[in-house]
């Protein structure tokens, strides 16, 4: 796993656990995965199914990773889960099993979770993916994309703008002509 850190990669080839993004670690029992739309996912490799390297450079991945970033690193799943006590996570984001909530106790056989007024318990063997909330905005083009239509909003606004000045200006004309 550690040849992938710093690569873009899929973790799985489909269903709802699925992601593409940039390995950021490796561990014995989990890694760490950037991801665009969700920031770092990170997966207990019990439950990777396959790797793809993104050899032919298919894989989008518009986000430019900032060299300060940082993000929870540990030396083993339960180490990490640890460390995102009363975190708000999300648990098997992408499967039937999906849970969010504050991670309140940890221990080797299962994580307790409150959501709301419930609280869950979940096998630490079934954990198959977790994330906080922890992002990057998205690279350049995004940013350019969003700066013209902030542009554009700013020109309607100030187009608008003089519009009622020359609205005062003339109810101003039309007061001094009385």
């Amino acid at each position: 796993m550690k040849y992938f850190i710093g690569k873009v990669i899929r973790v799985n080839r489909g269903g709802p656990e699925s992601r593409i993004g940039k390995l950021m670690d490796a561990s014995d029992d989990h890694i760490a995965l950037l991801t665009e739309d969700e920031g770092v996912v990170y997966y207990n490799t019990k439950h990777i199914k396959s790797l793809t390297d993104n050899v032919k450079g298919k894989m989008k991945f518009n986000i430019e990773v900032p060299i300060d970033f940082e993000f929870k690193k540990a030396d083993n799943f339960q180490d990490l889960l640890e460390s995102l006590k009363l975190k708000w996570v999300k648990i098997n984001r992408g499967g039937p099993e999906k849970v969010e909530g504050v991670i309140t106790e940890v221990n080797k056989d299962f994580v307790v979770l409150i959501d709301n007024q419930e609280i869950v318990r979940l096998s630490m063997f079934h954990i198959k993916n977790i994330s906080y909330g922890v992002t990057i905005e998205k690279a350049e083009k995004e940013k350019s994309d969003n700066q013209a239509s902030d542009k554009a909003g700013n020109q309607s606004n100030n187009q608008s703008k003089t519009a009622e000045s020359k609205k005062q200006q003339s109810r101003q004309k039309v007061k001094i002509k009385r």
